[in-house]
C-alpha cells in the first residue's frame, strides 16, 4: 500500500486525489500496537561501552534507527508498539549518553537517546530485548582514506568543499571556531601529496583558504572565511560537502524561494527556504528519512509502494526542502506537489503517469462533443483575436492547420475551429466546452478598452540683445590763410576727424570760438535693446502603443530659374520650403503606470531672405530633437535645450591718439554687441483611463 507521511499540521486537509489514502490511514493510526515496550534499562560495561537494553512484552520487529549530530542524539522508531514504560525518561550517569526518552504517537513508539557527543552506535535483538550498544571507540575500527578535496564556487556566490573518500564509513564532525568552520574526520587518513593549504580566494566567495592536516591518523580540514556566512554540509556515500553561503546572498534566496514557492514542482531549484535540519543516517529506510522531513515542513508527503531501500546519509545545517531533494537525488526519485501534499516516486514512474494522464485526457478531448459560441469583440478586432487564437504556439511543432494525433492548434484543441465576421465584429467559436470556457476567459483580458495618453509640449524660445555704439567727430578751422580776392572765407587746416555713427539714436554738439580759429566736437551714441519669448504648445491625444503626429505651419514659395527641354532660356518655377511646428510621438503605458515616449518635437522658423537674381529665397532656421524617454503620469520633463551666447566688441580709432586716456574718446568709434538665445522643450504626457460603463 503506498505510503502516507503526515506532518505535524494532522488538521490539514486531503484533496479528493488523496482522500482514500488519509481514510486508510486514520484506520491505522486507531488500530491496536502489536507490541509493548515495558521497561528500559543502561548499564556501563568495563571496556567503556553502553548498553541501553529495551524489554518488549512480545518479539521484536523491525526497527528504524537514526541519529542526529546536533544535537547529537540516536533514535530508535518502533512501529506497532505502545508505550508502557512508566518513566518516560530515565536520566543516564554514563560518559556516552545523557537521557533516555519515550514517546508514544499514532502507533508508534520513538525511543531518543540524548548523548554527550556523536558516538558510534549498533542495535541488537535478542527475542524480546533490544540492546543498543555506544561503543565511543569502535570509529577507529572502520577507517578510511581521503581520495580526493575539490572547491568550487555555487550558486549565489557560495563556496563549496566536496571531500570524496574510498569508503562509505567515514564519519565527518564540523564546528565553528571564531572565522574558521573546522571537519573533524576521526576515522580517515590524509595521504601525503593532500596534506596542503589550497589558495581558494580567487573564486570570490566567503572562503579564502583550506588547510588540509593530518592530525596523528585522523583528518582535519580548516575553512577560513571572512564576513557572515551561513554553513551547511551533507554526505551521500562515499562524498562528504561543505557549503558556506554568504549572508546576504542567503538571505536573497530565501525571500525568493517564499516568493516564489520554488518546492511546488519537481524541477531542481537554486535556493532553499526550509527550515534547517541536522540529520546522520547511517543505513535507514528511505521511508523513514521521508516520516522525518514531513515532520519538519509540515507537509504531507505520499511515496509510492515503489520507494524502498535505505540510504546513508550526513546532514548538517542543511534547509529540510534541500535534505529532500539530497534524498530523491540519491536514490534516483523525484517528487510532485499538490497543495500540501508532496507525491515521491521513481522518476520513471511519475514520467510515465503523467504522460498516462496525459494520453487519458486527450482521448477524452476526442470523444467529447463540440459547443458553438458567438463572441462580440467591443475594443479589440476580430480578426486579429482569430488569428491570435489558432497560430501554433513556439514550441509547438506543425504549420497553421490543426495537427495529427490530437494536437492542439493554439489555444484551440485538435478539433477546434474559428472565424469571424468583419462587419459585427464578432467571433464563430466550436470547440469542446472546456477550450471554449478558457477562450471566453482569455478574451475577458483581451478585449478592453485600451488606456490613451495625452503628450503636452511647450517649446520656449527666449532671446536677449543688447547693442552699443559711440562715435565723434572732431573739426579744428582757422582764419589766417584770407585769400585776397576771396575777403571773409575761410581755409579749412586739415586736421578734422570724422568717426560718425550711420544712425546715431543722440547727437551732442558743441564749439570753441576763438579770434581766428573754431573747435567744433560732436559725440554720437546708439543704445539698443531687445527681448523676446515664443512659446509653442502643441498637444495630442492617442492610445497606448499607437503612433500620433500633430502639424502647424506654412509652405513658404520662392522662384527658382533652370534651363528645360532644348531650349536655353531659363523656365522660372515656384518651389515651396516646409516652416512647421510638429510632435510626433508613440506612448507605451508600463505596468507601473508610467509612460514611456518615443517622440519627435520640430520647431521651423524664417529667419531671413536672401537675395537672388530671381527673387528672395527663405532662410529657415530649424530647431528639433528625436529622443526616448521614461516619464511618469503627469510628470514634466525636459527632454532638450540649447543656449547660445554671443559677445563681440570693435573700436575704430586714430592710431596713436585713441590710446590717449580720457582725449581718446574723440579719436574712435566703438561698438558692443551681445546676443543670448535659448531653446527649453518641455513635455508632460497624462493617462487618460476610460470611465466605467454602466450596463
Amino acid at each position: 500500500m503506498t505510503n502516507i507521511f503526515n506532518s505535524k499540521s494532522r488538521a490539514a486537509g486531503f484533496k479528493s486525489g488523496v482522500l482514500s489514502a488519509a481514510l486508510c490511514l486514520l484506520f491505522a493510526q486507531t488500530a491496536w500496537a502489536d507490541n509493548v515496550l515495558k521497561d528500559v534499562k543502561a548499564a556501563t560495561q568495563a571496556d567503556g561501552r553502553t548498553a541501553i537494553t529495551l524489554q518488549f512484552a512480545e518479539p521484536v520487529g523491525d526497527i528504524q534507527a537514526f541519529s542526529t549530530d546536533n544535537p547529537p542524539r540516536i533514535a530508535i522508531d518502533l512501529p506497532e508498539t505502545s508505550n508502557a514504560f512508566a518513566q518516560r525518561k530515565l536520566l543516564l550517569s554514563t560518559g556516552a549518553a545523557k537521557s533516555v526518552n519515550t514517546v508514544e504517537s499514532g502507533g508508534r513508539t520513538r525511543v531518543v537517546v540524548d548523548l554527550a557527543k556523536n558516538t558510534p552506535y549498533r542495535t541488537q535483538a535478542l527475542g524480546n530485548t533490544l540492546v543498543l550498544t555506544l561503543d565511543p571507540k569502535s570509529a577507529a575500527g572502520n577507517a578510511v582514506a581521503v581520495s580526493a578535496i575539490d572547491f568550487k564556487r555555487g550558486d549565489n556566490g557560495s563556496g563549496r568543499m566536496i571531500v570524496r573518500f574510498d569508503g562509505a564509513n567515514a564519519a565527518p564532525v564540523m564546528k565553528e571556531q571564531g572565522t574558521e568552520l573546522v571537519v573533524d574526520i576521526a576515522n580517515a587518513k590524509l595521504p601525503a601529496d593532500l596534506r596542503r593549504q589550497m589558495d581558494v580566494a580567487g573564486y570570490a566567495t566567503p572562503v579564502m583558504n583550506i588547510d588540509a592536516r593530518d592530525m596523528g591518523g585522523k583528518t582535519r580540514l580548516v575553512l577560513n572565511t571572512k564576513g557572515k556566512a551561513d554553513m551547511m554540509a551533507y554526505q551521500t556515500g562515499n562524498e562528504y560537502v561543505v557549503e558556506v553561503t554568504p549572508k546576504a546572498a542567503a538571505a536573497v534566496a530565501k525571500t525568493d524561494m517564499a516568493r516564489t514557492g520554488a518546492v511546488s514542482s519537481g524541477k531542481k531549484t537554486t535556493g532553499y527556504a526550509g527550515r534547517p535540519v541536522t540529520f546522520n543516517f547511517q543505513d535507514v529506510p528511505v521511508r523513514t528519512v521521508l516520516q522525518l522531513i514531513a515532520d519538519e515542513s509540515n507537509l504531507n508527503i505520499v511515496a509510492a509502494d515503489s520507494v524502498g531501500g535505505n540510504v546513508t546519509l550526513r546532514l548538517v545545517n542543511v534547509p529540510w526542502d534541500q535534505a529532500l531533494e539530497i534524498v530523491l537525488r540519491a536514490k534516483g526519485l523525484d517528487k510532485r506537489k499538490d497543495g500540501n501534499v508532496i507525491w515521491i516516486g521513481p522518476q520513471q514512474e511519475l514520467a510515465s503517469y503523467e504522460q498516462a494522464k496525459e494520453d487519458a485526457r486527450i482521448a477524452i478531448e476526442t470523444r467529447e462533443e463540440t459547443i458553438t459560441e458567438y463572441i462580440q469583440i467591443n475594443y479589440g478586432n476580430a480578426e486579429a483575436i482569430a488569428k491570435l487564437l489558432t497560430e501554433n504556439s513556439k514550441s509547438g511543432t506543425g504549420g497553421g492547420g490543426a495537427g495529427a494525433g490530437g494536437q492542439q492548434r493554439g489555444f484551440l484543441s485538435s478539433r477546434g475551429s474559428v472565424s469571424f465576421d468583419p462587419r459585427t465584429n464578432t467571433l464563430l467559436l466550436i470547440d469542446i466546452p472546456k477550450k471554449v470556457a478558457e477562450i471566453k476567459q482569455l478574451l475577458q483580458t483581451l478585449d478592453r478598452a485600451v488606456d490613451q495618453v495625452m503628450i503636452e509640449a511647450r517649446i520656449v524660445v527666449a532671446q536677449d540683445s543688447f547693442a552699443r555704439e559711440l562715435g565723434a567727430k572732431f573739426g579744428v578751422n582757422d582764419r589766417y590763410g584770407v585769400d585776397a580776392t576771396n575777403p571773409g572765407v575761410t581755409r579749412d587746416s586739415g586736421f578734422n576727424v570724422n568717426l560718425p555713427l550711420s544712425n546715431p539714436a543722440g547727437i551732442l554738439n558743441f564749439s570753441i570760438l576763438g579770434a581766428n580759429t573754431s573747435l567744433d566736437v560732436e559725440l554720437q551714441a546708439l543704445e539698443t535693446k531687445g527681448k523676446g519669448e515664443v512659446i509653442s504648445n502643441p498637444r495630442v491625444i492617442t492610445s497606448n502603443q499607437k503612433a500620433a503626429v500633430i502639424r502647424q505651419g506654412d509652405e513658404v514659395g520662392y522662384v527658382t530659374t533652370q534651363a528645360s527641354g532644348t531650349t536655353t532660356v531659363p523656365q522660372a518655377t515656384v518651389e515651396f520650403k516646409e516652416v512647421l511646428l510638429e510632435l510626433k510621438v508613440t506612448p507605451t503605458i508600463t505596468q507601473d503606470g508610467r509612460v514611456f515616449l518615443d517622440l519627435g518635437v520640430k520647431k521651423d522658423e524664417i529667419k531671413d531672405f536672401l537675395s537672388t537674381p530671381t527673387g528672395d529665397v527663405p532662410q529657415i532656421q530649424k530647431r528639433e530633437v528625436s529622443t526616448a524617454v521614461l516619464v511618469d503620469d503627469g510628470q514634466t520633463v525636459v527632454i532638450g535645450g540649447v543656449y547660445e551666447f554671443k559677445n563681440r566688441d570693435d573700436v575704430s580709432k586714430v592710431p596713436f591718439l585713441g590710446d590717449i586716456p580720457f582725449l581718446g574718446s574723440l579719436f574712435k568709434k566703438s561698438s558692443k554687441d551681445m546676443e543670448k538665445a535659448e531653446l527649453l522643450i518641455f513635455v508632460t504626457p497624462r493617462i487618460l483611463k476610460p470611465a466605467p460603463r454602466v450596463n
